[in-house]
């Protein structure tokens, strides 16, 4: 397995978890600590996925999420929302911003990892039928 995941959090309890969920399963992780560094790796690494806190200092996640979503060589990256804010409208806001999938802390290991499988199944799916978006993937 060679996906790169990029993980966005200011909480490093929470990066250093979610970290050795997504290595104890194969993935390669990227750690981002806030919003403008997330940006930088998104376009720098090209990751698979991004992992994204809501809470953030600066740029939040919700305002990050509909930059990646803007820009064309993030526009098509999943990306799963993982924060503590958890009430239905938080997540409605997640999702209308561009989220492809929203998780509250704390979240199981194996939910993240089923979600984190899912989403990226869903990539290959949309790649396999249009060789194209591989080229913007990286």
């Amino acid at each position: 397995m060679n996906e790169k995941i990029l993980v966005i959090d200011d909480d490093p309890n929470a990066l250093r978890f979610i970290e050795y969920t997504l290595e104890q399963e194969g993935y390669q992780v990227l750690l981002a600590k806030d919003g403008l560094e997330g940006i930088k790796k998104a376009r720098d690494e090209h990751p698979s996925l991004i992992v994204l806190d809501v809470m953030l200092p600066g740029l939040d996640g919700y305002a990050l999420c509909q930059q990646l979503r803007q820009k064309p060589e993030t526009s098509l990256l999943p990306i799963l929302m993982l924060s503590a804010k958890a009430r239905q409208g938080d997540k409605d806001i997640g999702l209308r911003m561009g989220a492809d999938d929203y998780l509250t802390k704390p979240a199981d290991p194996s939910v993240i990892i089923a979600k984190v499988k899912d989403l990226l199944a869903g990539t290959s799916q949309i790649i396999s039928k249009n060789p194209d978006m591989e080229k913007s993937q990286g």
